[in-house]
């Protein structure tokens, strides 16, 4: 499994790659604000191209290199990602193979991932340049779909790779194998394989456990099934996992609810972990349980009261 490039390189990163979210103006003063900050510390700083391209025409980024994130890969040392969860997720897989850390200051809504505020932007940017950041590796999902014996199409997921029913309202119906050992036939809207970065995603608003993210376990958790007795399940993160779609009118897979796949029946879905993971550089001080806490409202006391 590729390991996270020379620790000098986390501890005094000389090149800082930005990466905004796309169709998203309110991001151009925060992305321009912490380009200058940067360069004043005498950091060689990158835009990514199409950030570039969205922002370009309300801001002034000509100053600063323009690369996309195969430049990116080959020369930052690490990558900030402006925006919300989506933005960290589409970032995380076009890096991932290049073993790129990175960094999510919350332009969102919940930012599960993005875990710096943006009003608190500049301030923790002397930490992460003078190395306090801590480093926290994730998994992700390697999927492949078979068709007629043959590979149709690959991908990886930091969240999810979900096989569901598509547009159309009838049931999907297919049969689960893990370890090349039958597990059951399931008749449901679906079904979501999940890391445990994705547990508070999909996967938690269908009823699946929260899981750790340090944890290398995988969730399957069946969306709608028409017995109820069909229930979440977590898998080890070494099992080979196989859904055959029997029946079904539309079929489609998502990876990380940002890409999409038209299927068939008699299609195959493959899935494993994947041999890159991904690491996110967090803030000092920074706790999983404590972001869970403030993000989804655990303890608050009702309105009114």
């Amino acid at each position: 499994m590729p390991e996270f490039g020379p620790m000098n390189r986390l501890s005094n990163p000389r090149t800082i790659a930005l990466v905004g979210k796309y169709h998203s103006p309110e991001i151009a003063e925060s992305l321009v604000r912490l380009a200058e900050y940067l360069h004043e510390r005498g950091v060689s700083v990158f835009i990514e191209r199409e950030t570039s391209e969205h922002i370009g025409k309300l801001v002034d980024l000509a100053r600063w290199v323009t690369c996309g994130f195969n430049d990116i890969g080959a020369h930052a040392d690490l990558a900030i990602v402006l925006g919300g969860d989506g933005t960290m997720l589409n970032a995380a897989r076009r890096l991932a193979r290049y073993c790129v850390p990175l960094v999510g200051v919350n332009q969102g809504r919940l930012g599960f991932m993005t875990d710096i505020a943006r009003d608190d932007m500049l301030t923790c940017m002397d930490d992460l340049l003078d190395g306090r950041f801590q480093r926290e590796n994730r998994m992700l999902l390697a999927a492949e779909v078979i068709r007629d014996g043959k590979e149709l199409a690959s991908n990886i997921a930091l969240n999810d790779v979900v096989v569901d029913k598509g547009a159309i309202g009838r049931m999907i119906e297919f049969e689960l194998f893990i370890d090349g050992a039958f597990i059951y036939n399931l008749r449901s809207d679906g079904l979501i394989v999940s890391t445990p970065t994705g547990s508070t995603a999909y996967s938690l608003s269908s009823g699946g456990p929260i899981l750790h993210p340090t944890l290398t376990g995988i969730a399957l958790v069946p969306l709608c099934p028409h017995s109820l007795t069909n229930r979440p399940i977590i898998v080890n993160d070494q099992a080979d996992i196989e859904l055959r779609i029997t029946q079904a009118d539309d079929p489609r897979a998502h990876f990380d609810g940002q890409l999409t796949l038209d299927l068939q029946r008699g299609d195959s879905v493959r899935l494993r972990r994947s041999e890159h993971t991904i690491c996110f550089l967090h803030p000092p001080g920074y706790s999983y349980f404590a972001m869970l806490r403030q993000k989804l409202h655990w303890s608050e006391r009702p309105r009114g009261l």
